[in-house]
């Protein structure tokens, strides 16, 4: 009788559903991916095989697989949040325990790391104090004090002084109070060794055709000057450059010993203008924010409008990623079926690229879970049917006189 053959269909019927459930309650699950119920037919065999003509006795489950397809890519608001556009896994720490996941719902917790909601770190390749990405993994911690601040050494100037100015009589003393005793002028702020700023001004006054000399005022006080430059016929600087300047900041920083560089300053027949002043000094700054590009990279940024490089997210990639065991919380554990992960960096190798403020959502399908649903509610009608029939079969024979 057929009734073990039909109660195999109602078992995989039932089994196929809860698989189908299990995706539509998850059709909204950040980094979710559906699952398939396989099916195999199921013969009795004997020593010699199975026959030819044998009548299978039934089905079952072979195998639940995982779809690791594309879900739909979902911006957001926070920059921590992470997509992942293509193949591979974040790398968590759980308590010393590898977690690969395809959920980005990033955040910091109490200690500057970067963690998801089961407090479980996301995983970088380290960076050095120069910047320079390591192969080093760790976790990505944001470290929120103050950066250092860095006092000017260098002011690079850029620009151009009036060949067709008239030079200062040389009986006028210079002094920045009168106009008449210098033709152009220039400022910007420079920062001591404590990050306090100070502003810097250079006076120049042509005292010849093709020669001009150049004075530094700090906050008001005097600490360079005469420094003559010269140029030639075609205005191009011939000498003067660098000027080093060396004096001591009101406020208690250290003795500033600054260059200053003329080397793309001309004297063209052409108003004073200034292209830039470039001077590599700064104040200290607080965390203002982080960015993170398609490959990975990890950059802070300060109020003082420096930035740094953290590091570069690893991304994990699996020859066989079906073969992950499934650890809940949208997260996978390697196992011999999927073999050991390969890590590099988003845009190499196998790996997809990061999206920054963005979210995977689930590739659950809803239509096509839907169809499949009523799928296998009629293979479960039908095997009940099966049972059915086979009970007015018995009922028949039973009831032969």
């Amino acid at each position: 009788m057929p009734f073990r053959t039909a109660l195999s269909g109602l078992n995989a019927a039932s089994g196929e559903l809860r698989v189908i459930g299990n995706n539509v309650a998850n059709a909204s699950t950040v980094g979710f991916k559906k699952s398939r119920a396989e099916f195999a037919d199921i013969f009795a065999t004997s020593n010699l095989g199975v026959t030819a003509n044998a009548i299978g006795t039934g089905v079952r489950i072979a195998s639940v697989a995982q779809q690791f397809t594309q879900g739909n890519i979902e911006f957001t608001d926070n920059n921590l949040d992470l997509a992942i556009s293509g193949q591979g896994f974040f790398l968590l720490n759980d308590n010393g325990v590898n977690v690969y996941s395809r959920a980005g719902q990033f955040g910091v917790d109490r200690d500057g790391y970067v963690v998801n909601s089961q407090q479980q770190r996301l995983t970088i390749f380290q960076a050095d104090a120069g910047g320079n990405i390591t192969g080093a993994t760790g976790p990505l911690q944001l470290d929120r004090a103050d950066i250092a601040p860095q006092a000017t050494t260098q002011i690079d100037v850029r620009a151009n002084l009036d060949a067709s100015a008239t030079p200062v009589p040389a009986a006028t003393v210079f002094d920045p109070a009168d106009a008449t005793s210098y033709n152009n002028s220039t400022s910007l702020t420079i920062y001591d060794t404590l990050g306090s700023p100070h502003l810097a001004t250079m006076y120049y006054r042509k005292t010849a055709d093709n020669t001009w000399d150049q004075y530094m005022y700090v906050d008001g006080a005097a600490v360079s000057g005469p420094d003559t430059l010269t140029f030639d016929a075609t205005g191009a600087i011939t000498g003067g450059t660098p000027v080093a300047v060396s004096f001591t900041p009101s406020g208690g920083g250290a003795v500033m010993n600054v260059s200053i560089d003329y080397t793309n300053t001309s004297q063209y027949g052409s108003p004073f203008n200034v292209n830039a002043l470039v001077q590599d000094g700064f104040a200290t700054g607080r965390l203002s924010g982080i960015d993170i590009n398609d490959t990975g990279v990890i950059t802070s940024r300060f109020t003082n409008g420096q930035s740094r490089t953290l590091g570069q997210v690893a991304i994990a990639t699996f020859n066989n990623p079906q073969g992950l065991r499934q650890l809940g919380d949208t997260g996978w554990a390697e196992t011999f079926d999927s073999g050991a992960p390969l890590l590099g960096a988003a845009g190499t190798g196998a790996a997809g690229l990061i999206q920054s403020g963005a979210l995977e959502g689930s590739n659950v399908d809803l239509t096509e879970q839907l169809v499949g649903m009523i799928t296998a509610q009629r293979n479960f009608q039908a095997n009940a049917q099966v049972i059915s029939t086979a009970d007015t079969i018995t009922q028949t024979i039973i009831n032969i006189r």
